[in-house]
């Protein structure tokens, strides 16, 4: 298959380019090692059930990254289908999509709410989580729909809770416990990050996507780049 070049860029929201390039995945499933494995990755998600409870075996017998995650229409175990320039786009067994940034929730495709984007504007303390002081401040922007809730300016502030022991596939990790509490005008929650306390690396997780909704993440085997370059 003749790999497709790249168009130029044209000024498009962040939401918008991600969800073409992970369709685009199918299209190009010949391009690359990551690639050739996408239309593959995304059968397999398809022929996913929601609300299952992971199998250890299952799981380690699939070559592919895989998370659970826990939304507002219950519980289902994504399959990693692409990555482009670091946002990795997991697809569900319904055909929706989260996209996900170091361990952030960056973008949701096919659920009501919709994340269409989310931005952290100035000094971004995520690519290093486990050496984050006290009283660390993020700002963030969340695009969300319906009700075109565009450009909502929302201040995190991120405090370590400490050491905390969580079982995921039968195995039991101490990891450091994160809380960052969301604030703005209309917005009052708390994000919650389960993290390696050595390298940061983001095992667990409750991020919410609009003031009144939350995903639970859980890696279930994790994408390899992502614990090689904590």
């Amino acid at each position: 298959m003749t790999c497709l070049k790249p168009l130029a860029a044209t000024p498009t929201t962040r939401f918008t380019r991600s969800c073409t390039f992970a369709l685009l995945a199918l299209a190009l499933a010949g391009c690359g090692s990551m690639g050739r494995t996408t239309l593959q990755t995304v059968q397999l998600a398809l022929q996913g059930k929601p609300d299952i409870r992971p199998d250890p075996v299952a799981v380690a017998a699939n070559r592919f990254p895989q998370m659970k995650v826990n939304g507002p229409a219950g519980g289902a175990i994504l399959v990693l289908g692409h990555v482009r320039h670091g946002r990795q786009a997991w697809y569900s067994s319904e055909r929706s999509i989260v996209f996900m940034e170091r361990g952030l929730v960056v973008a949701t495709h096919g659920g009501t709410p919709e994340l269409r984007d989310m931005v952290i504007e100035g000094n971004n303390p995520f690519g290093a989580l486990h050496m984050v002081e006290p009283g660390t401040r993020v700002r963030r922007r969340y695009d969300v729909m319906p009700g075109y809730r565009y450009g909502m300016q929302v201040q995190g502030t991120l405090q370590p809770v400490g050491q905390e022991e969580v079982t995921i596939l039968g195995h039991t990790r101490s990891l450091l416990h994160i809380r960052e509490q969301l604030q703005s005008d209309h917005w009052r929650s708390s994000n919650h990050y389960w993290i390696d306390p050595d390298n940061g690396f983001i095992w667990k997780s409750v991020q919410a996507i609009a003031p009144d909704t939350q995903l639970q993440i859980i890696q279930l085997k994790p994408y390899a780049v992502d614990l090689r370059r904590q």
